[in-house]
C-alpha cells in the first residue's frame, strides 16, 4: 500500500469492479456482525448490480450514465467506512438497523432505473422524483432481503435522507440511532460521488441527464462546471452542519483499518475543486483537454 502519508483513496479498492467492492464492504461489516446477518445485504447488492445491468425482472438495464452502478458502489463503500468509523467511536447498530442502512445504501439511486412500461426517454427524466422512487422500490422488494414492513420503511426513511430538500431534518425518524444511519448513507451519497477520480469527467454526463430532466440553467457543459464550485460549497455546509459532521468518522475507519490518519475522502474532494478551479480560471484551453480520467472525445452519453 506503501507509506501512510502517501495512500490515495483510489489505490485502496478497484472502484471499477462492483464484485471487489461489495467484498471490501462485507469485509467491513463482518467486523461487527457475524456472516449471517451479512448474507441478506450480499443478496441485495449482487441483485442490485443485476439491476443495473438489465437483469431484473420488470426493469430496464440502468441508461444513466452518471448516476450507474459505479456510483451506487462507490456510496455503498463510504457508507461502510463512514459507519465503521462511528461503530468504532459509538458502538455499533443494531444488526437489522445495519442491514438495513447496507440495503438502503445499494438501492438508494434505484428510483432511476426505467420499470418495464416505461418506454420513453431514459431514466434521467426521473431524476426530479428518484428519490421517492428509489423508496418506493425497497418498499416493494425489500421483502427479498428480509426486510420486514417495519424496516423496509426504516431504510426507505434513510433513502428519502438523501435528498437535497431539507428531506433528512423532516424525517419522523424511528429512534436516534436510526436518524443517525440516516446521516451516515446522506454522507456517503456525497462523498462517495464527490471523492471519485473521475468525478469531474462524469459531471459531463450529469450535464445530459439534468438536460434531459429540464432542469434550468444548463445550457452548457461547461456550465455544470462552473455552478459545481458552489455545489461544493453548499454541500460542505448539508454535510458538516445539518448531516452534523458525521462523515468524519471516516477517517477513524482509515486510521484504525489501513494505518491512515486522514480523511482520504475529504483531500480527495479537495483536490478535486482544485483542480476544476484551475480549469475555470484558464480559458486559452478547451475544458475537455483537461478531463482526462474518462476517454470523453469516445464516449457518448446515453441521455445525449
Amino acid at each position: 500500500m506503501g507509506e501512510p502519508e502517501s495512500v490515495q483513496l483510489s489505490r485502496l479498492v478497484d472502484g471499477d469492479n462492483p464484485i471487489s467492492v461489495i467484498a471490501e464492504a462485507g469485509r467491513i461489516f463482518s467486523f461487527w456482525f457475524d456472516e449471517a446477518a451479512w448474507e441478506p445485504v450480499g443478496k441485495a447488492a449482487a441483485e442490485i448490480v443485476e439491476l443495473f445491468l438489465g437483469h431484473f425482472p420488470g426493469y430496464h438495464a440502468c441508461d444513466t450514465d452518471y448516476h450507474d452502478i459505479r456510483h451506487t458502489t462507490d456510496v455503498l463503500l463510504a457508507t461502510a467506512r463512514i459507519a465503521d468509523g462511528v461503530f468504532l467511536e459509538r458502538g455499533p447498530f443494531a444488526p437489522e438497523l445495519a442491514q438495513a442502512l447496507f440495503i438502503a445504501a445499494v438501492c438508494h439511486d434505484t428510483g432511476y432505473i426505467r420499470k418495464s412500461d416505461e418506454l420513453v426517454g431514459t431514466g434521467a427524466r426521473f431524476t426530479s422524483v428518484h428519490v421517492q422512487r428509489s423508496a418506493d422500490f425497497i418498499k416493494a422488494h425489500g421483502s427479498r432481503w428480509g426486510l420486514d414492513a417495519t424496516r423496509a420503511g426504516s431504510a426507505a426513511r434513510m433513502i428519502f435522507a438523501t435528498g437535497l430538500k431539507g428531506e433528512f431534518g423532516e424525517q419522523d425518524w424511528a429512534a436516534v440511532r436510526e436518524r443517525e444511519a440516516g446521516a451516515v448513507l446522506a454522507s456517503a451519497d456525497l462523498v462517495g460521488q464527490m471523492a471519485d477520480r473521475a468525478y469531474l469527467e462524469k459531471l459531463l454526463f450529469l450535464y445530459y441527464e439534468f438536460k434531459e430532466a429540464g432542469f434550468p440553467g444548463y445550457e452548457t457543459e461547461f456550465d455544470i462546471l462552473r455552478k459545481t464550485m458552489g455545489f461544493y460549497e453548499l454541500t460542505i455546509k448539508r454535510l458538516d452542519d445539518s448531516l452534523g459532521g458525521i462523515r468524519s468518522f471516516a477517517r477513524t475507519h482509515f486510521n484504525d483499518r489501513w494505518g491512515v490518519d486522514r480523511d482520504l475522502y475529504a483531500e480527495s474532494m479537495g483536490r478535486q475543486m482544485d483542480y476544476l478551479q484551475s480549469i475555470l480560471d484558464d480559458a486559452s484551453t478547451n475544458f475537455r483537454k483537461k478531463l482526462k480520467r474518462l476517454d470523453l472525445e469516445l464516449s457518448q452519453p446515453k441521455t445525449a
